[in-house]
């Protein structure tokens, strides 16, 4: 047998599946396109999480784009968060060209041009569906952990969320929270002390001064309510398509403590609310998150741990998360380790510190007899990538240089009126349009606060009252007692006597 046809057999072998799956494209040996040997992943194993990486212009959104049609067209629903703003095109058909053709002749896949449904959505004022989550939703740890609180102030913060639900006073937004600080180290202040114990007022002000900087990167646009629903993320449409929900994040790109803030609350609400699925034959969501170097280079060490906890635990509800990054050294070790499917595009080697990560980058991908995998990062051409994935019994399968199949939709963004045409018709638009802003923390308190200064101002009248009444009966007294004073005195009664004397004269 010669050393191509070992190699086919080795990548057939490897990549078998007895479920469905989906195609990628076809494996590359010495430069050449090996039809015969195409790369399939299990729908099975797409629960365990994966990674796409490279360097900018390789490839990656269009391997985002292919992935979620094929996921789509099994009928599973996709969440991509979108910082860049390219990946709208999937909803419009794509256009069949000659390049397109001769690739899928190579790969031996049959093309054809399709759309697929989305949503488009926001948590920004960007026009979609609104996407919000009230502050009681996240509870005191995931809270805390967002601000980064040390334990002292994590244990006030799970004080007020303890107050506010002993009084019935539902925490929505960020100025709820923030009154009930305010309350609790002011007018509250014995209240608070006689049933919770004393809080330290620098311990309050500092909670208070992460809050707002949380609310300068517009998370005071996120919290509140109508919050999402998490079915709404798990549609299907009347053709058997899964629904391709898009986050648009391009105007929050420089604010990645409301990016982090938003894909950490969605996540622990998708596996708080999702039942056990067990060893299922596809999953019921996969998310994607784009630029996830802007997570993880702003996370505290506790928000680490948090997002590698999820990884571990949310693929038991059937989910899985795919990174998207430019240098898989962006992700830390703990969360890489999580990541069955990876798909590596090219890197770049300008630098001593490029050598250094490509070679890190190529010990993390398992050995080859036919390929020298860290010379290869560096000569792979747009639109091919080295693939290793999980086999459905879940070994690791062969590494693979691939050419990728190209995306059916169209590769690139919509325009404005395309857009607004998507949101025209969405329900979900319309579910979530309208800002509820019931009554919550900030007005209870507010009313609690005034009811309380009323009062105060009606004992302060009374007391004023009954001083001024004390006041006049005391000034009444002594003028009664000064008259008579007068009246008995002795100078008075002799003058009195003496002009009697003068009238009886006369």
């Amino acid at each position: 047998m010669s050393r191509k046809e070992d190699f086919i057999k080795k990548i057939n072998d490897g990549y078998l599946s007895k479920g469905e799956s989906i195609i990628l494209g076809s494996a590359l040996l010495d430069g050449d396109v090996l039809g015969d040997a195409q790369i399939k992943i299990p729908l099975k194993t797409l629960n365990r999480h994966g990674l796409i990486a490279g360097a900018t212009g390789t490839g990656k959104t269009k391997t985002i784009q292919v992935l979620s049609e094929q996921l789509s067209s099994f009928g599973i629903p996709v969440l991509m968060m979108d910082i860049k703003g390219d990946f709208s095109g999937i909803a419009k058909e794509g256009e069949e060209k000659s390049f397109i053709t001769e690739r899928h002749e190579k790969i031996n896949i049959p093309y054809k041009i399709s759309s697929f449904p989305v949503e488009l959505m926001s948590l920004s004022e960007q026009n979609g569906v609104r996407l919000r989550s009230t502050v009681s939703e996240f509870g005191p740890v995931l809270f805390s952990r967002i601000l980064d609180l040390n334990d002292t102030q994590a244990g006030v913060i799970s004080v007020i969320f303890k107050y506010c639900d002993d009084n019935k006073m539902p925490l929505l937004d960020l100025k709820d929270i923030k009154k009930v600080i305010n309350y609790i180290t002011e007018e509250g202040k014995d209240e608070i002390e006689e049933s919770y114990g004393k809080i330290s007022t620098s311990t309050t002000g500092t909670i208070l001064r992460k809050i707002i900087e949380l609310e300068q990167q517009g998370a005071d646009l996120f919290f509140g309510e109508m919050s999402f629903e998490i079915d709404d993320l798990m549609r299907i449409d009347e053709n058997g398509k899964g629904y391709v929900n898009i986050i648009r994040l391009t105007d929050i790109q420089d604010k990645p403590k409301l990016f982090s803030t938003f894909m950490l609350s969605l996540l622990a609400e998708i596996y708080n609310q999702m039942p056990e699925k067990g060893d299922a034959d596809q999953p019921e969501l996969v998310v994607f998150i784009d630029e996830a170097h802007l997570i993880f280079k702003e996370a505290s060490k506790v928000l680490l741990e948090q997002i590698e906890t999820i990884v571990k635990l949310i693929r038991s509800k059937g989910i899985g998360i795919y990174f998207i990054t430019q240098n898989p050294m962006d992700v830390p070790s703990g969360v890489l380790a999580q990541l069955g499917l990876k798909i590596q595009h090219a890197l770049r080697a300008f630098t001593a510190n490029d050598r250094q990560a490509i070679k890190q980058t190529a010990d993390n991908y398992p050995s080859s007899d036919y390929y020298k995998t860290d010379e290869l990062l560096t000569s792979l051409g747009i639109g091919e990538a080295l693939v290793t994935a999980l086999s459905e019994k879940g070994t690791p399968t062969p590494l693979a240089a691939t050419m990728l199949r190209a995306p059916m939709s169209r590769m690139d963004v919509l325009t404005e009126s395309e857009i607004q045409e998507i949101n025209s018709k969405s329900k979900l638009v319309k579910k979530y349009s309208e800002l509820i802003d019931r009554e919550s923390a900030y007005e209870m308190l507010n009313k609690k606060i005034a009811v309380a200064e009323q009062e105060v101002a009606q004992q302060q009248e009374e007391k004023a009252a009954k001083k001024e009444e004390k006041q006049s009966g005391e000034t009444t007294g002594a003028v009664t007692k000064s008259v008579i004073k007068v009246l008995t005195s002795a100078t008075f009664i002799r003058g009195a006597f003496s002009v009697l004397s003068k009238l009886l004269r006369k």
